[in-house]
């Protein structure tokens, strides 16, 4: 069984030996790479003794010296203190200066001290990150050396951005917290917060207080039988969200709220069902996912609540801009109502597209008036945009393109290589989420300025953003796994010079940037950074090839007798054969020490006839997804990769030889999702028992089945059950379908594991 170790990367290095001071002439690592850097003469010490100097009255030049003090102190050990005055000798200092485009800042360290200048407040917190990152090379404590260095830097895009939803599953005010400290520290500006849908409400709103008494909280789905999860939820107080952007804006980040319409509507209409069609909701589906029929209604009471909300909102976030959705729509019960077709009639609109982009433009012209600029989702467009609205657009870049063409401004959020709930590898690690991989090279690969616009028209690409939804990202400690380090790769491909772009160089900056960002409480992906293997194996053979690779591109060192890895152990090069019972041990190494996401493998005949979820095949791809178990109600629960409209696994060359059992561990889910007419194309073959059977055919799915599971043992079992049945004598590899079946998708069973028994 492959056992990985997961351990951060700032863990990682201190344990490894690796915090050793770079040599003084060496320029610093930096993250996003800045436009222009040239080396210096000599190095300036810095110490706890070494003054922040700033201008007098310079409040904004004032609190990016605090904001440098304050990393400087959590990260090396020593606050600077913080002195008014001019004199740049023998200190830190700040002060306003033309440097170009807005953000841009250029820092000088020479053997005399350290100055940063720019021409606005962003800019001079951008300048403070810098010279922190020099100064946090190596994670020691004290005083440190900086090179002597010229810096003029400037950001390639004005948007660059990550979105959290806090709707579907709630991230404390702390949690928020440290996600601005951590976007701060790789110079992202733009916090979408998604505080609103139909799992939850998020935000207070005084004059509604049902919105948060109601719809803040829900219980989970279940399987049938299952016993009931805790209630869950929270909602942001108007003085906690004041207090969070307040220090969202001390660190240069704006924040820019979302309030859905006229879809993803069910938590407003579940607290206030008369701004709803009228159609009842069954209890309990503010616990589905997926996406739901339930719109709000064009009366003028609702447009006058929704009025309010957005003015408690506006009261609340200063951003010019306020996101109002626009996305996933199901138009059903608005096509299915004689008073919404009445309305259309009367206002001579054909089609409920267009009476979205109506009911869009109404909450457009509110927004106009009170000096704010609405954002929208890509849907938007095919009813009309306003010409005031701007557009993210999250299926694909298309939506960019056509709003750039049409002279709106956009922002790339492209579905799914810019998703994090999107994996970013397959192994034991990776926290449940969407089954599409979305790995770091491909983000950091991204490219946010589309082929055939004009000069003028590729103005309006604002920048990018990465999106982060929680429906499968429980806890906050998955969430900050998905959002570093592919945050950092958005970060530096909305900053840096497109020239400067390079995965490797990335890959280098990037372990001393999770490293520092570990003191800040981060506990980044190590999906990266992890050995992977691959084995093939025929029955019968004493030997097995073995495939091992890393997505960072860092030299895979080995050990085959048991021992420790380190870099001096053997490279790996391409491929090994190995004996069977050979304990092969490897991991990544970077600059002298090895990096986390090693793995201990023992090759013995169980490891070699075992596949898990995360190694079996999806038969069709169809909604591939990484669902956690409803049970237990504490604790670890198992989490399975499963197409929720096709459950089928594919086993490709498994050794069958030699094997007289199968084993195949199951778990059952709740099917809870919001899907449709998809729904009633989910077919399964008529179980024999009543509570079905997973069969294994070999071949195809139409192939001879070989082997029959009852599913009854699982059936009491919330958790994990292994089931055990004979197989069909065969001989050497064979592919093998595992399906199951059943009367109907309730539950929905998974696989964790299939292991042929000699």
């Amino acid at each position: 069984m492959i056992r990985a170790r997961r351990l951060t990367l700032l863990a990682s290095l201190m344990l490894s030996g690796i915090a050793t001071a770079p040599a003084i002439a060496e320029l610093p690592r930096l993250l996003p790479v800045p436009a222009q850097m040239r080396e210096g003469e000599g190095s300036f010490q810095i110490t706890s003794t070494t003054p922040i100097r700033v201008p007098a009255n310079d409040a904004a030049a004032h609190n990016a010296a605090e904001r440098f003090a304050d990393l400087v102190a959590r990260s090396r050990g020593f606050r600077p203190r913080i002195e008014t005055g001019a004199d740049a000798n023998n200190a830190i200092s700040f002060r306003r200066a033309k440097t170009g485009a807005a953000e841009s800042y250029t820092l000088d360290v020479t053997g005399k001290g350290a100055e940063i200048a720019a021409g606005d407040d962003a800019g001079l917190l951008y300048g403070a990150v810098t010279l922190w990152q020099a100064m946090t090379q190596d994670q020691a404590a004290g005083p440190v050396a900086v090179a002597a260095m010229h810096i003029a830097d400037t950001p390639r895009f004005q948007w660059r951005g990550l979105m959290l939803d806090s709707a579907r599953h709630f991230q404390s005010p702390a949690y928020v917290r440290q996600l601005i400290d951590w976007m701060a520290v790789n110079k992202l500006n733009r916090l979408h917060w998604h505080l609103v849908d139909d799992q939850g409400w998020r935000i207070e709103i005084p004059k509604y207080p049902r919105l948060t008494e109601i719809s803040a909280w829900r219980v989970p789905a279940g399987a049938p039988g299952a016993p009931p999860l805790p209630k869950v939820g929270g909602f942001y107080t108007q003085a906690e969200i004041r207090e969070i952007v307040a220090y969202a804006a001390a660190r240069g980040v704006m924040i820019v709220p979302e309030i859905e319409m006229p879809g993803h509507a069910l938590a407003a209409i579940r607290a206030y069902p008369a701004l709803g069609m009228g159609v009842p909701i069954p209890p309990g589906t503010e616990s589905d996912w997926g996406v739901f029929p339930w719109l709000y209604n064009v009366d003028d009471a609702t447009f006058g609540f929704l009025e309010d909300v957005l003015t408690d909102v506006m009261a609340l976030f200063p951003s010019p801009y306020i996101h109002i959705g626009g996305d996933e729509a199901v138009k059903d019960q608005w096509k299915s109502s004689p008073t919404m077709q009445a309305k259309m009639k009367a206002l001579g609109i054909s089609s409920e597209d267009a009476m979205q982009g109506w009911f869009m433009h109404r909450i457009d012209d509110f927004l106009t008036k009170h000096g704010r600029k609405p954002i929208g989702w890509d849907e938007i467009l095919e009813g009309g945009a306003s010409p005031h609205a701007t557009i993210t657009s999250w299926r694909g870049i298309e939506g960019a393109v056509t709003a750039a063409k049409s002279g709106h401004d956009a922002i790339l959020s492209p579905a799914p290589i810019l998703y994090f709930d999107n994996r970013q590898g397959f192994g034991p690690l990776e926290p449940p989420g969407r089954g599409h991989l979305s790995d770091l090279r491909s983000v950091y690969d991204f490219n946010p300025e589309p082929e055939g616009l004009s000069a003028a028209e590729q103005q309006h690409i604002l920048g990018l953003q990465g999106n982060l939804f929680t429906e499968h990202v429980r806890t906050e400690e998955r969430a900050q796994w998905q959002q570093f380090p592919r945050g950092s790769a958005v970060a530096e491909i909305g900053w840096s010079p497109v020239a400067s772009h390079d995965f490797a160089s990335f890959m280098d900056r990037l372990v001393p940037q999770m490293a520092r960002m570990g003191r800040l409480g981060l506990k980044p992906a190590i999906s990266a950074l992890t050995v992977t293997a691959k084995t093939d194996y025929a029955p019968g053979d004493k030997a097995a090839r073995v495939t091992l690779e890393s997505q960072s591109g860092f030299p895979i060192h080995y050990t085959l007798d048991g021992s420790a890895v380190t870099p001096r152990a053997p490279v790996y090069k391409d491929g090994l054969s190995l004996p069977v019972g050979t304990r092969l041990r490897a991991g990544t190494a970077w600059r002298g020490g090895m990096m986390p996401g090693a793995i201990d493998i023992g090759l013995d005949a169980s490891f070699l006839r075992r596949r898990t979820d995360e190694q079996l095949a999806s038969c069709a791809n169809k909604v591939v997804l990484s669902l956690e178990d409803d049970a237990p109600a504490q604790g670890e629960r198992a989490h399975f990769l499963t197409d929720i409209l096709q459950p089928c696994w594919l086993y490709v060359d498994a050794p069958v030889g030699g094997a007289t059992r199968i084993a195949i561990d199951v778990g059952q889910l709740p099917f809870n999702f919001q899907i449709g007419k998809d729904r009633d194309a989910i077919h399964f073959r008529a179980p024999a028992t009543p509570a079905g059977e997973v069969e294994v055919r070999a071949g195809s799915c139409e192939g001879e089945r070989i082997a029959v599971l009852p599913l009854a043992p699982a059936v009491g079992n919330p958790e994990v059950t292994r089931l055990i049945a004979p197989i069909a004598p065969r001989n050497g590899k064979a592919n093998l379908c595992i399906t199951y079946t059943a009367k109907d998708v309730e539950p929905l069973w998974a696989i964790k594991q299939v292991e042929l028994i000699p």
